[in-house]
C-alpha cells in the first residue's frame, strides 16, 4: 500500500513538475509573444521596429564617429525604448549602460527655467521684476543698462550680453544691445539669474543643488540627474571625445576648471536618459508646475528665424519651440567639450526622445534621429 502510495506521491509530482513547466513556458512565451508587440510610433503616429531604430543609430554612429550613445522614446508618457550603444571608456573598452552619466550641457537651460518657476510660484521671484533689485551684478554695474534685465529677458535670451565673456575679444561681460530688444543665445544671462536665486536663498551653490532636488528631482523622482556633480555621479560619467574619437582631458579643460562646484545654470546638468525622461514626462503631464507657469514657459518670446518653408522658429523660457505644424513642440540641444545631445518634446502627442553622447557630433545625431521619426513609413 504505501509503495502505491508512494509511487502515486512521485507521479502526482511528477505531474505538478510538468505542469509548472508548461505555466512557466507559457509566460516565457507569453511574455515574448506580448514584448514582441509591443509598438513603437513615430512622431507621424507611424510604427517602427526596434531593429530599424538600432540598425539606424548604429549606422550614423561608425559614420559621426561617435564612441557612445544613451537613448530613450517616450510614447503615450511611458518610455517605450530605452538602447544603449559603445563605449563610456573606450581606453578600457567600458561599454554605456543605463547606469552610464553624461553632461547635459545646454539642455540644462530648459530644466533651468523649469526650477525658476518655482521661485515665481512662492513669489520669491517676479519674471518682470529688475533682478539688480534683488542682486546687483558688479561684473556689469559700469553699464547702466544692465538694470533694465529681467528674469523674462534671461530666460528668452533677450538681456543683450553674449553666451560668454570668454568669446569676446576682450574678455569682459559686456551688454551689445538695449536689454529686451533683440534676441541673442547667453549664457551670462542665465548664470547672473542663478547667481540671483542663491542670493534670494541667502545661500551658496551647494544650497541651490540642494532645492533643486527638493523642489525638481525628488517631485519627479530623478534619481541621477544633478548641476554640481558628486563623487558618485563622477564614478558612473562617461568619459569625452573629439571627432577622431580622441580622449579629451576634461579636468585640465579651463571650463571645467572655472566652473568646478559650481551650480552653472546653462550648462552643467549631469543626467542619462530614463532620469530624463522623468521631466521629460513630468513637463508632459504638467506635473509640479502649475498651469499659469507652463503657459509663462511655453510662450514664444524671441523669433530666431524662418525657413524657406515658412516655419519659424522661436524661443520661449528655457525651450525651443517653432510654429505651425510644430507649435506643441519643444526641444534642446546641447553642447560641451566632448558632450552632445539633445531632446525633443510634443506635448500634444505625448511623444518624445532624448540622446546622449560623448562626442562633438552628438547636436547633429539629434537632428538625425528628428527627421527619421518623421518619416511616414507605410
Amino acid at each position: 500500500m504505501r509503495k502505491a502510495f508512494n509511487s502515486f506521491k512521485k507521479f502526482e509530482l511528477m505531474n505538478r513538475n510538468i505542469l509548472k513547466l508548461y505555466f512557466l513556458f507559457f509566460l516565457a512565451t507569453s511574455f515574448i509573444c506580448c514584448h514582441s508587440k509591443k509598438k513603437i510610433k513615430n512622431l507621424a503616429g507611424y510604427e517602427v521596429s526596434t531593429d530599424s531604430i538600432n540598425d539606424f543609430l548604429k549606422s550614423r554612429m561608425e559614420s559621426l564617429n561617435i564612441p557612445g550613445l544613451s537613448i530613450a522614446v517616450i510614447n503615450d508618457n511611458n518610455v517605450v525604448y530605452h538602447q544603449t550603444f559603445g563605449y563610456a571608456n573606450l581606453e578600457k573598452k567600458l561599454p554605456v549602460t543605463n547606469k552610464t552619466i553624461f553632461e547635459g550641457a545646454s539642455m540644462s537651460k530648459s530644466v533651468f527655467a523649469f526650477f525658476v518657476m518655482k521661485f515665481v510660484e512662492e513669489e520669491k521671484l517676479d519674471l518682470d521684476k529688475p533682478l539688480h533689485e534683488y542682486h546687483p551684478y558688479k561684473d556689469i554695474a559700469h553699464d547702466d543698462r544692465y538694470k533694465k534685465i529681467t528674469a523674462r529677458m534671461v530666460l528668452s535670451h533677450r538681456t543683450g550680453f553674449p553666451n560668454w565673456r570668454e568669446n569676446e575679444d576682450d574678455k569682459k561681460l559686456k551688454i551689445k544691445f538695449d536689454p529686451g530688444t533683440d534676441y541673442e543665445y547667453s549664457g551670462e544671462g542665465y548664470q547672473y539669474l542663478a547667481m540671483v536665486l542663491k542670493h534670494i536663498e541667502n545661500t551658496d551653490w551647494k544650497g541651490l543643488e540642494a532645492l533643486f532636488q527638493e523642489k525638481i528631482a525628488e517631485p519627479l523622482k530623478m534619481e541621477h540627474t544633478v548641476f554640481i556633480p558628486n563623487p558618485k555621479i563622477y564614478e558612473k560619467k562617461a568619459e569625452p571625445y573629439n571627432n577622431q574619437k580622441e580622449w579629451i582631458d576634461w579636468k585640465n579643460n579651463y571650463w571645467y576648471k572655472k566652473d568646478k562646484g559650481k551650480f552653472v545654470a546653462p550648462s552643467s546638468i549631469h543626467s542619462e536618459p530614463l532620469d530624463f525622461t522623468k521631466w521629460m514626462i513630468g513637463v508632459m503631464d504638467k506635473k509640479v508646475l502649475s498651469q499659469s507657469s507652463y503657459e509663462e514657459l511655453f510662450k514664444n518670446h524671441s523669433k530666431i528665424s524662418t525657413s524657406s518653408t515658412g516655419i519659424s522658429v522661436y524661443y520661449t523660457l528655457g525651450f525651443l519651440t517653432a510654429d505651425k505644424e510644430y507649435r506643441n513642440t519643444y526641444f534642446h540641444s546641447g553642447n560641451n567639450a566632448g558632450f552632445t545631445r539633445g531632446y525633443l518634446l510634443d506635448t500634444e502627442k505625448d511623444w518624445g526622445f532624448v540622446l546622449f553622447t560623448n562626442s562633438e557630433k552628438g547636436e547633429k545625431l539629434t537632428d538625425e534621429v528628428w527627421n527619421y521619426f518623421e518619416k511616414e513609413y507605410k
